[in-house]
């Protein structure tokens, strides 16, 4: 053999065996972040004392996991704070007002168990909710969940419409 041959030989089995390394990788599944920033937590407890009515545990996790589900959607901002405070979309003054009646612990801890990646069991793919009392008459409202005096819905072609009208309010589904 040629003085070198053996080393171009070496050389290119070891890049053929990259190039076969890499066809067999997948794509990473997307995950959701593993550190939570105090300002993350801050924000979730805002959205859950002002929009749950401080009412159950229940509602708390719920309306987190509508922030989460809208987090990670594509479709709104991708960050806590940056859904929370969203312009026309929670209570209004929900990124100011002091939070200082007896609901803050329970906000506070229903919060950290959401961003552990604790959700609401009914709640997978909901992104909205209103009032209970509220009469919203849209035909693509589909109604999944009501509970902390909250109707949860996702919005779906009218056709996939099935459930029109809130459901009957549901609370102890979430452990704690």
């Amino acid at each position: 053999m040629p003085k070198g041959y053996s080393t171009q030989l070496i050389t290119a089995a070891l890049c053929g065996l990259l190039v076969l390394s890499a066809c067999g990788k997948r794509k990473a599944p997307k995950v959701e972040r593993a550190s939570v920033s105090s300002s993350d937590t801050n924000c979730m407890a805002r959205a859950m004392y002002f929009e749950s009515n401080r009412s159950s545990r229940d509602g708390m996790i719920a309306v987190g996991t509508v922030v989460m589900n809208r987090v990670n959607s594509g479709d709104f901002p991708n960050t806590v704070c940056g859904v929370v405070g969203q312009k026309n979309q929670f209570a209004p003054g929900v990124m100011t007002k002091p939070m200082t009646d007896s609901g803050l612990p329970l906000a506070q801890s229903s919060a950290a168990a959401v961003l552990r990646g604790e959700r609401h069991p009914r709640l997978p793919k909901a992104r909205f909710f209103h009032a209970a009392w509220y009469k919203a008459d849209f035909n693509n409202i589909h109604y999944v969940l009501t509970t902390g005096g909250n109707a949860f819905y996702e919005k779906r072609r009218p056709e996939k419409v099935t459930q029109r009208r809130p459901v009957a309010a549901t609370e102890g589904l979430t452990p704690g």
